[in-house]
């Protein structure tokens, strides 16, 4: 699914044609590992599910003869914030290396999750920075806001988790989503989490974390979902939220 001229959407993944480039979102990987610590049992499937979307989604490029030369990760690649545990140190190793085979280059923003990831980046050679600009396109966390945005078309930015609840006959169920809408008259696009425990937050229901949402109540609702659908991993265009409202 196209959601810009230069950025399209494969399943939780978005695509930079022009720049090669491979941009996912928000693992926090260890998840299930800090669910156990409070008591919350939980198998540890995760990162196989990751495994198997991620094998889905280079399938897809390969099928579709589009190349990666880069892969930007937005950033909480892993889950708890004050230290790394050992299913986090485990996992996030293993998936960098893996997706070392996809692609010659790995770039990491930090997110507000990875307070501790120096020492796992550091120790696989991989960039770690606070933002990454690839020609008009800036790719930041979404906890802060971008300082400088001379020459930006197109800002992509994680940390918010969006998610829709769609209701029909009494039954509701929850989807993953892409948001696309305008931020200093730059087109932003919110990219969904790679968490598969949980779908995410309800953008019809709660409140914005990031800046750049923050206080845009009104603005939000012309702002256009993309769906995605977690059985067929297809994207939908659903529209403004304001029409899902």
């Amino acid at each position: 699914m196209r959601i810009t001229k230069n950025v399209e959407a494969i399943d939780l993944a978005l695509h930079l044609s022009a720049a090669k480039t491979l941009v996912l979102s928000d693992f926090h990987l260890g998840f299930e590992e800090s669910l156990n610590r409070q008591g919350v049992l939980v198998p540890r499937m995760h990162f196989k599910d990751v495994m198997a979307r991620l094998e889905h989604i280079f399938a897809t490029l390969k099928k579709d003869k589009k190349s990666v030369r880069t892969v930007v990760i937005t950033g909480d690649l892993k889950h708890d914030f004050g230290r790394i545990g050992r299913q986090e140190w485990r996992d996030v190793t293993r998936l960098v290396e893996y997706l070392l085979t996809k692609a010659p280059r790995l770039v990491l923003i930090k997110g507000n999750h990875d307070v501790q990831l120096g020492p796992i980046a550091t120790k696989r050679g991989i960039e770690l920075v606070s933002e990454y600009r690839i020609d008009d396109v800036l790719i930041i966390h979404g906890d802060v806001a971008p300082k400088k945005l001379t020459g930006i078309k197109t800002i992509i930015m994680g940390h918010e988790h969006p998610a829709i609840t769609l209701r029909s006959k009494g039954r509701s169920e929850r989807y993953k989503c892409f948001l696309k809408g305008t931020y200093q008259r730059r087109t932003l696009i919110v990219q969904p989490s790679f968490n598969l425990l949980t779908e995410g937050t309800d953008i019809l229901q709660e409140q914005f974390l990031s800046p750049l949402l923050k206080g845009r109540l009104f603005g939000i609702r012309s702002f256009e979902a993309f769906i995605v659908d977690d059985r067929s991993h297809d994207v939908l265009p659903f529209g403004t939220l304001q029409r899902l409202k």
